[in-house]
């Protein structure tokens, strides 16, 4: 296995190797171990400055970054761009630099506009990781996902792995299929015909429009939300119509021939795309992801910044 990644940035699965993503999931077993000591701090990144830009709200992401650099023992900026200088008409790179100037290492950012991160890494030295951009990438989810299913069943080669949702507006979904892919997975998309792209079969991935089937089909459900606030038209009837059809509940879990793994990035819309006794079943492992979130974040930064030495 690799001891190295091939890149100084993390701006989307689609640019790293399966070695890179290997490296970084073999690492976050080691820092997952770090995390349950009682003493869960470890001098890794001591000196390292780290810039957190979030340009759009996130609470679980920033949270998780923030305390996994904490973790590393790094000095923690963390920039809003509610309060911040943008609002004033300053410009992303103008924002950026003026932060670079108090001498940051790394930035994670995440962003409203597709291929906000791949532009700062042409601007600019420091390592970028991409913490979302738009309905582009988000990789750090993707990853822990993919750490969450290998922990749960042991390998993702050859594991049939369904993301059922709002694949359209989803960052989380593209990340999900070029990591599943490259472990070796099979992926189905599974949702309305308006919220499934056009080109996703290009991708190599499978496309339903039955939950009920596909359920049957996979090994793992990994359940994504409905985001309204990226919605400028209706793309379904009503909410309640699409619960109907494509809500998982424990009804259509207990119809399932065999057990499956249900996930979800968060935040859940309760009653919505699961209902709260699919949610907290057995089947979920979606508390597990968060924590494990915190161990691969960690892996993620600590070979990052290896690569600026």
């Amino acid at each position: 296995m690799a001891s190295q990644l091939s890149t100084k940035h993390l701006l989307g699965i689609k640019y790293i190797e399966r070695k890179d993503i290997e490296l970084i999931l073999e690492t976050a077993d080691q820092f997952k171990e770090v995390i349950n000591r009682p003493i869960k701090k470890v001098p890794s990144l001591r000196d390292t400055t780290i810039a957190n830009l979030f340009f759009e709200s996130s609470t679980r992401t920033r949270i998780s970054f923030e305390l996994a650099e904490k973790r590393l023992s790094a000095d923690v900026i963390n920039f809003s761009a509610s309060s911040s200088s943008v609002n004033k008409g300053e410009t992303l790179l103008d924002t950026v630099n003026n932060i670079l100037s108090m001498k940051v290492d790394m930035v994670v950012m995440r962003h409203p506009a597709p291929g906000a991160p791949s532009f700062l890494a042409g601007k600019i030295d420091a390592n970028i990781i991409n913490a979302g951009d738009g309905t582009h990438e988000h990789p750090t989810q993707a990853l822990l996902d993919a750490f969450s299913i290998r922990e749960q069943l042991g390998t993702l080669q050859g594991k049939k792995i369904a993301i059922i949702g709002d694949i359209l507006h989803s960052r989380v979904a593209l990340s999900n299929i070029f990591c599943l892919q490259k472990l070796g997975a099979k992926v189905r998309v599974c949702g309305p015909a308006t919220l499934i792209p056009r080109y996703i079969g290009e991708l190599g991935v499978e496309v339903s429009h039955s939950v009920e089937d596909t359920l049957q089909w996979c090994d793992v459900a990994n359940v994504l939300r409905i985001q309204l606030e990226r919605q400028n038209i209706k793309y379904f009837p009503s909410l309640r119509e699409y619960t109907q059809y494509f809500g998982i509940n424990r009804s259509k879990l207990e119809k399932v021939k065999k057990d499956i793994v249900i996930m979800h990035p968060g935040p859940i819309n309760r009653g919505v795309e699961l209902s709260s006794d699919a949610a907290d079943s057995p089947h979920s492992i979606i508390l597990q992801q968060v924590e494990n979130g915190v161990a691969v974040r960690m892996a993620v930064l600590y070979l990052l910044a290896d690569r600026r030495n």
